[in-house]
């Protein structure tokens, strides 16, 4: 695999941080969730092909345990605020002068400088302050945010993680690691870098534009079962192949561009939408280039032809199903891991163990209730 033989620590946040470490794992990195005391020794989500180790940081001798393993460590990825780390004595400054091969990534919501980088958010407040979010949802509604997709996963653990690979890339060259600033404002506002290069599809108000749901041809409708089909038939062959489906006739229809009678558009294939299920707008639209596609379920998406045919989905080792990693690589794969995630404190004294420490020291961090270990709940 791509990443195999690199080593991370992955310092237990929530969800943009443990995905950017997901995919890392699945890549094939050895990735070692370091996770908080007294946390139940539950798997956690997001934690496939991690392993855990349970240490205080809060306690001298648990930063200590930390600034150890990062010594020997190819990154190191922490998702805390602006200055908790360097509390904790544990900022790139003091980790990089100890190993300089360290490559420090903190993924944040704010970014490590700026006025709100020490106060709290979360993905709806950095799509906010990105721009991005202004421009997402319907005509004469509120901005909506598309669930916690965008600035959680996308513009921060999915931008951190290309921020890791580059500067595990520039390292064959240089020898030396570096500090990653990964901000979820900004990289959501990167993701959105179209938006500001082509400002003229989004002169009209939000919701009455080209790809926001304005045009009757780029936008979901329901079906007589209560179903959706998504529909994206710009150009205007795909359009033609769109109303024939339909059974509309062209020449009784407005121009496709005529911006002033969307609205009516979208009421009248709003109303032939729902003379059909969406079975039968399947068999319609299956095949052609009209742009027409069913709106799956998360119980219809593994049972779709299309996706069986990739094997788009996978099932691990307990029946749960989730995507498998993307994109494909022809000759280092992703292999993800079929196990169940890991118990919170599972792997504590085994990653102890290969990071050098001994068994008498790490009998006495346990006793100090400096680490913990819950290997044997792990193993019922």
């Amino acid at each position: 695999m791509a990443l195999r033989g690199v080593s991370v620590l992955e310092l237990a946040g929530l969800a943009p941080a443990p995905f950017c470490g997901m995919v890392l794992a699945d890549f094939g990195a050895q990735v070692v969730r370091v996770d908080r005391p007294g946390v139940l020794a539950e798997p956690s989500s997001l934690s496939r092909g991690k392993r855990s180790l349970v240490v205080d940081l809060k306690q001298p001798r648990g930063a200590a345990v930390l600034r150890r393993l990062c010594a020997r460590a190819d990154v190191v990825l922490e998702p805390f605020r602006h200055g908790v780390m360097e509390k904790l004595q544990l900022g790139p400054e003091i980790l990089q002068r100890e190993n300089p091969k360290l490559i420090y990534a903190r993924l944040s919501g704010f970014g490590q400088s700026g006025r709100f980088s020490r106060v709290a958010g979360h993905d709806i407040n950095y799509l906010a302050l990105s721009g991005v979010l202004s421009k997402i949802g319907r005509s004469g509604e509120n901005p909506y945010a598309p669930l916690n997709l965008l600035a959680d996963f996308a513009g921060g653990g999915l931008m951190c993680a290309l921020g890791i690979t580059l500067a595990l890339f520039e390292r064959t060259h240089s020898g030396r690691g570096q500090v990653i600033d990964a901000s979820m404002v900004e990289g959501t506002a990167y993701l959105g870098s179209f938006l500001w290069k082509a400002l003229g599809l989004w002169s009209q108000p939000r919701g009455q534009n080209l790809l926001d749901g304005g045009a009757p041809f780029y936008t979901t409708y329901r079906t007589a079962d209560g179903g959706f089909m998504a529909v994206g038939a710009i150009e205007p062959q795909f359009y033609e192949l769109l109303i024939k489906g339909l059974g509309l006739k062209p020449d009784e229809l407005p121009h496709q561009m005529s911006t002033t009678d969307w609205p009516e558009m979208k009421k009248k294939f709003a109303d032939v939408f729902a003379k059909k299920t969406k079975a039968e707008w399947c068999q319609i639209f299956d095949g052609t280039d009209a742009c027409v596609t069913p709106v799956l379920t998360f119980e219809e998406v593994t049972h779709h032809g299309h996706n069986q045919d990739r094997g788009s989905f996978m099932t691990d080792s307990e029946q749960g199903v989730s995507p498998r990693p993307a994109p494909l690589l022809s000759n280092t794969p992703a292999i993800p891991s079929s196990k169940r995630d890991p118990f919170v404190g599972e792997h504590t004294e085994e990653v102890l163990q290969e990071f050098g420490f001994s068994e008498e020291e790490i009998n006495q961090l346990k006793s100090d209730k400096i680490i913990e270990s819950n290997k044997l709940r792990a193993n019922l």
